[in-house]
């Protein structure tokens, strides 16, 4: 369902805008297949990062690299052919359907008259039946509640066959299960995948690796058991906690403490 794991490595981005500095100097690599998270307080940079990574930002300075090739070089077609994204919320959606929305994800693979043809729609039905909302392929998007949008939106990422997925917040507005199932889908995936999240217990959980950012600068980066330490969140997010091994999966268990 998805293309081949692409590898992606940012190098040295930075990004301006009205004379304000959100992005100095990132680094960051994804290795194919692996799921690296961005996390780091409100305004530290992370969704700014990945819209320099999806394209709709273009860095100040930098590049982000494709399995090599220069994103900003790529046309918008082509690069969407590799990079699908989940965004926090979804514009041009009013009035289509569940399942004409997951259905835009196969427009990069068509000229821009071309019609859905059975392979289309049999892809849509497998993204569809993936993220567990079949049954409301025929409702009208907008009338989901908050979690059925945000599984249908990355149905729709799914059906584009990316190498890589571009996810912010993909968790946001949804029930315990459906974030536990939506991450794991995710990590199962035969893709790549960059992800922002807040909620640190998850990202441990999750990812491969991990990104700090702070000030739009990266505080820490490697595996979640290296990176998430009391020390690191006492500085970057500045709040008192104790971590120590998760009983069951040996991933780092953040308790915050008043």
């Amino acid at each position: 369902m998805t293309g081949r794991p692409l590898e992606l490595a940012v190098e040295a981005v930075r990004y301006e805008t009205d004379g304000l500095t959100l992005l100095h100097g990132i680094g960051l690599t994804a290795r194919p297949g692996e799921t690296v998270g961005v996390v780091g307080p409100n305004g530290s940079g992370k969704t700014t990062l990945l819209r320099c990574v999806y394209g709709t930002l273009r860095p100040t300075a930098g590049r982000v690299l494709l399995d090599g090739a220069d994103a900003g070089a790529l046309g918008v077609k082509e690069r969407a052919r590799r990079v699908a994204v989940v965004p926090q919320d979804a514009a041009g959606t009013f009035g289509l359907t569940v399942r004409e929305v997951v259905a835009m994800g196969r427009s990069p693979h068509k000229r821009f008259w071309e019609q859905d043809g059975p392979d289309d729609a049999r892809r849509v039905a497998e993204a569809l039946e993936t993220v567990g909302v079949a049954a409301f392929a025929g409702r009208r998007f907008d009338e989901l509640s908050g979690g059925e949008r945000q599984r249908a939106l990355v149905a729709r990422a799914l059906v584009q066959e990316p190498g890589l997925l571009a996810l912010d917040e993909p968790t946001n507005h949804l029930d315990i299960r459906y974030q536990l199932e939506i991450l794991g889908l995710v990590r199962d995936l035969p893709a790549t995948a960059l992800l922002v999240l807040h909620d640190l217990n998850l990202a441990a959980s999750f990812c491969d690796r991990l990104y700090v950012l702070s000030g739009g600068r990266v505080a820490a980066d490697g595996p979640p058991g290296e990176v998430l330490t009391e020390d690191l969140l006492a500085r970057v997010y500045g709040v008192r906690t104790h971590i120590s091994p998760h009983p069951t999966t040996g991933a780092p268990n953040i308790v915050y403490l008043p």
